[in-house]
């Protein structure tokens, strides 16, 4: 039976690591990740890849880590994807490749992305490098935003021997790796930073602090000699809910609050970047980002609340995440929803009013719609809030880009294989899909490297 459960990892203890931001999330040691992977009963159809939006040949790394052969599993995932150490930490592999893993239909499914984490940090601790020589052709690729599109189409392009040079707006690379996910999460210097030295030694050139758009345009690129561009620039434009008191002191997004604490290291004892904390801390969503910025209040002092106006069941969170909330002591109110926000008399929050929900009939995305319940509001106090209801594109690029389509929401048009309607200008992640994971954003990436070689080769 013992196949059929899989080797849990540990964790930190709640009641020390809500104190500090070092990693939760402590990973497999060497035993424990070929204990697990030897579960592994290796299909001759995985269903486990078709899951994947990178396509890894995951039963095959995986066999490598039950053989002990770790640097041979960190070249096979090395092959396929640019962010292991990445993905092993913050995709939602339960909703991908766990879903489709054959050990999960009488048992627990292979923990894969927890052994896709220990082979990319065995290779980082020991530094491992896989370098091949890249015969250069003479082409010129500009990529906008180094998020997970972005480096994911900048490294598989430089790969295939192009001359790559990587634009991103802030003074450091990563996108939503850097600005957006704790280092609770995803440790900063440990894993992002050097995952991005490995894009610069396949030799892809990164000029930070150039706002496209601003510094210059898209077409400016094509006349400074580039022959395709890729868009991933993300979507960095927070969703409003548009009620009353929005305006309020002591309401933000959770993109600035999250900025401040990530980027601008507000989380470090030594910083001096200014960040509001409140004492009584309103977290408005059920993604992966409202669990961020609720368990980044906690870790400030704060006691956190997150309203969602449908069940437990329905968060869209990850299942660990949410669970790591809880442990860490966040109070969840379910099925209700903010209908006000109160100020004081010097304009800064002092209560909510909110009212509860019931689930109705399903929406187009057969989802049960939440629906007011008529004569149940109910008043609290808080003296912060934190909005976490999704993104949307920056419309910067789109409105000096001549001739570049994009949708309602400011979102670039583009297909599968990023390709837009203006010649040699290709697009994907979050600025074309809206605010999603940062696998699906690799996968965008990776699928628009490969239709700006077929395009070049024209």
């Amino acid at each position: 039976m013992t196949k059929l459960k899989r080797v849990e990892v540990s964790y930190r203890d709640p009641s020390i690591r809500i104190k500090d931001f070092e990693e939760v999330c402590l990973g497999y040691t060497e035993e424990e990740a070929r204990k697990e992977a030897a579960r592994c009963i290796q299909c001759k159809n995985p269903h486990c890849i078709s899951g994947c939006p990178v396509a890894i040949d995951i039963p095959g790394f995986i066999k490598k880590i039950a053989d002990g052969n770790f640097k041979e599993s960190y070249e096979i995932l090395s092959t396929y994807t640019s962010l292991p150490a990445v993905c092993g930490r913050v995709c939602p592999q339960e909703d991908q490749c766990e879903k489709y893993c054959i050990m999960g239909r009488k048992g627990d499914p292979l923990a894969i992305g927890k052994l896709e984490r220990f082979a990319a940090d065995y290779a980082l601790e020991n530094n491992i490098e896989i370098l091949k020589k890249i015969e250069k052709n003479g082409k010129k690729v500009a990529v906008v935003g180094s998020g997970p599109a972005g480096i994911t189409c900048a490294g598989e392009l430089a790969k295939l021997g192009y001359e790559v040079s990587l634009f991103e707006a802030l003074h450091k690379v990563g996108g939503v790796l850097t600005y957006g996910i704790p280092e609770f999460r995803l440790p900063k210097e440990k894993i992002v930073a050097r995952e991005i030295a490995n894009l610069e030694k396949l030799g892809v050139e990164i000029k930070k602090n150039v706002l496209i758009g601003r510094t210059y345009t898209i077409d400016d690129l094509f006349d400074q000699g580039y022959e395709a561009v890729f868009i991933g620039s993300g979507a960095g434009s927070p969703v409003f809910m548009g009620i009353p008191g929005e305006n309020l002191n002591g309401v933000f997004s959770a993109n600035e609050f999250l900025t401040r604490a990530n980027l601008m290291e507000a989380y470090k004892k030594a910083s001096d970047t200014p960040i509001f904390l409140g004492k009584e801390v309103l977290v408005v969503g059920g993604g992966n980002v409202a669990m961020d910025a609720a368990r980044t209040a906690k870790r400030f002092g704060s006691n956190v609340k997150v309203i969602y106006r449908r069940t437990k069941d329905e968060l869209p969170a990850r299942v660990e995440e949410v669970e790591n909330a809880l442990e860490e002591g966040i109070e969840f109110l379910f099925l209700a929803n903010p209908l006000e926000i109160l100020g004081d008399d010097h304009g800064w929050v002092k209560e909510v009013r909110a009212i509860k929900m019931e689930l109705g009939q399903e929406d187009a995305d057969g989802r049960k719609r939440p629906v007011p319940l008529p004569g149940s509001e109910f008043t609290f106090k808080t003296d912060m809030i934190i909005l976490a209801l999704g993104t949307n594109p920056n419309p910067l690029i789109s409105q000096t880009t001549a001739d570049l389509k994009v949708d309602e929401k400011k979102r670039i048009i583009a297909d599968d294989f990023g390709i837009t309607n203006k010649d040699g200008v290709f697009a994907g992640g979050d600025c074309v899909s809206g605010s999603a994971t940062v696998i699906l954003a690799m996968g965008a990436g990776k699928k628009a490297a490969q239709a700006i070689d077929e395009y070049l080769k024209k």
